[in-house]
């Protein structure tokens, strides 16, 4: 996953993106990764921006990964980035792999993230 997730660093950033030559965002990521790791899932579409329902966006992981603490590399995780906004993104050994809006393609982030956690999963080859 998380050799997944680095490949696709330089990618554009495109809302609702699900190609890395088209643009991906932060679910598009974690959707790409995931498919090169083997899952082999529905990809989530028609989401808003912002207003997400963290418990709603949760069960939606819960159906193909296994929850988990967030700290080993490949883990997928899922963070609280505003009032109403939420963000995904692909734990590395040197951080996160997420696509950032604002510099409108996907980076690998070092370091911990300065945004709370809402929960993490671990993808276990099924799905």
């Amino acid at each position: 996953m998380a050799k997944a997730a680095l490949a696709l660093v330089g990618a554009p950033f495109r809302l609702h993106g699900r190609e890395a030559a088209h643009g991906l965002d932060c679910i598009g990521v974690i959707a790409a990764a995931l498919q090169a790791a083997g899952w082999r899932g529905e990809v989530p579409t028609g989401y808003a921006l912002r207003g997400g329902d963290p418990a709603a966006v949760a069960a939606r992981f819960d159906v193909a990964l296994a929850r988990c603490d967030g700290t080993v590399a490949g883990d997928v995780l899922l963070f609280r980035v505003g009032p109403g906004q939420l963000h995904g993104a692909v734990r590395t050994a040197a951080g996160f792999v997420h696509a950032d809006a604002g510099l409108r393609r996907v980076v690998e982030r070092p370091g911990a993230a300065d945004w709370p956690l809402v929960g993490a999963w671990r993808f276990e080859g099924r799905g």
